[in-house]
């Protein structure tokens, strides 16, 4: 396994408006149960379009007994199938988001991902629907989250030469070739697959993620994340390389794919890199114009003319100008780029802020004794988590979390107030109060 960062600076963030590994570590001894394990939900997003032969394999091949995870969800997109996916999926036990209009597979993950988001997923793992992968291999993805040594893993079907997958020559170097161009963007990077759909975020990574590709996300998903300076992981997994039933949406044409592929890796590299892609652009006019004067000059100097190459004259002063008037636009697309990168701060703070209140967490809280007053109940938790919901369960009542899918509301079964500690009900009226225990 491989991590990448792009800067050591961005790997451990401040708590206030970043959330730092430690800050994270402290979540995670707050969010743990009476046996000690992690609270951790896992949502599995599946993007499907006409799969009713392997949809139902996928879904119910999802592990739900991962350690670490103590909560698993199914979300699977359908992206306007005409067969019987939907049906399939939802009979397996998965949450069924139906699109219409055919919006694209990048619009579809979008979509699948803010759902996880808006059911307070700490994990979300994409995979494909069409059975190339082995949904048991989600427990192996995973791990670098869990161990948190990554923010952003993907699996990569070409590291380990044992698990190169039987896919044509041409698909095979196609990818290579993508790879190669991914890792020059980056900034000399050695990923080894890019393209690969069977991937896994946890929240820092969901939160920062900035789409906007309609075709696909694969390859801009890197880009971004490495941009933001999150820590990239790749896992080699066996992986099957052609389809047992139908054909890729995305990989059926090669020509296809290359140009409906190139300009979002374009954009991408604009709007992340606008002084390195406008530069490069600003330097392929430079280099032929200041060839063609040097040629001149020499020809003048050997000839003391410049006849017959007079208009050689012309075309270096005009491509050497260009190339300084696109400098300079660099310049000014660089200064841009640090208001886009204001702007999508400000979008993470907007993100982590309304999706931290889509799930409520559940603290092990310590035993309440008489001589214990409830007010010292929230000694016990961690500054950081005074804005979220905490609930606390009374022993022979039965707790559940559970969403209303047509608003995306979190609605809390069968809860109450416990001392000082804050709460979000579905209705607080209902909530009976605890008198506190009188001490000697």
């Amino acid at each position: 396994m491989s991590v990448w960062t792009a800067d050591a600076r961005f790997s451990v963030l401040c708590p206030c408006a970043w959330e730092s590994r430690d800050c994270r570590e402290d979540l995670g001894r707050a969010g743990t149960a009476a046996n000690g394990k992690e609270l951790m939900k896992l949502v599995v997003t599946i993007p499907a379009l006409n799969e009713e032969k392997t949809i139902g394999q996928v879904v119910s091949g999802v592990p739900r007994d991962i350690p670490g995870i103590s909560e698993t969800e199914v979300i699977v997109v359908n992206d306007g199938s005409t067969d019987r996916t939907a049906e399939v999926a939802a009979r397996a036990g998965a949450i069924v988001i139906n699109l219409h209009g055919r919006p694209g597979l990048g619009a579809v993950f979008r979509a699948g991902f803010e759902r996880a988001m808006r059911r307070g997923a700490d994990i979300i793992v994409n995979i494909d629907g069409d059975g190339q992968f082995n949904p048991a291999d989600i427990a192996k993805l995973v791990e670098p989250l869990l161990r948190d040594e990554a923010d952003f893993v993907t699996c990569t079907r070409f590291a380990d030469p044992q698990y190169y997958p039987d896919m044509p020559r041409i698909k095979f170097y196609g990818n290579r070739i993508v790879t190669r161009i991914i890792n020059w963007v980056c900034g000399g990077t050695n990923f080894t697959d890019v393209s690969c759909g069977f991937r896994a975020f946890n929240r820092e990574a969901a939160y920062r993620l900035t789409l906007f590709g309609r075709f696909t996300y694969t390859q801009e998903c890197f880009i971004d994340l490495f941009s933001k300076g999150l820590r990239i992981a790749e896992v080699p997994l066996k992986v099957r390389g052609v389809r047992e039933h139908g054909s890729s949406r995305v990989a059926s044409s090669i020509t296809r794919y290359a140009i409906s592929s190139l300009p979002i890796i374009l954009r991408a590299m604009r709007d992340i890199q606008p002084l390195k892609f406008f530069g490069m652009i600003a330097l392929g006019f430079f280099i032929p114009g200041l060839m063609f004067g040097l040629f001149v000059t020499g020809w003048y100097l050997y000839r003391t003319k410049t006849t017959p190459f007079t208009s050689f004259i012309t075309i270096s002063g005009a491509l050497i100008t260009l190339s300084f008037v696109i400098g300079t636009l660099a310049l000014l697309a660089d200064m841009l780029g640090r208001n886009r990168r204001i702007n999508e701060e400000l979008l993470y703070l907007a993100r982590k802020r309304i999706y931290s209140k889509q799930r409520t967490v559940r603290l092990a809280l310590p035993p309440e004794h008489k001589s214990t007053p409830a007010s010292k109940l929230s000694a016990a938790l961690h500054d950081s988590w005074t804005g979220l919901p905490v609930v606390r369960s009374i022993s022979g009542i039965a707790t559940a979390a559970t969403e209303d899918v047509g608003n995306g509301q979190p609605v809390l079964e069968e809860q109450v107030l416990t001392g000082r500690i804050p709460v979000t009900t579905a209705d607080k009226d209902q909530a009976e109060p605890v008198t506190e225990p009188k001490t000697g």
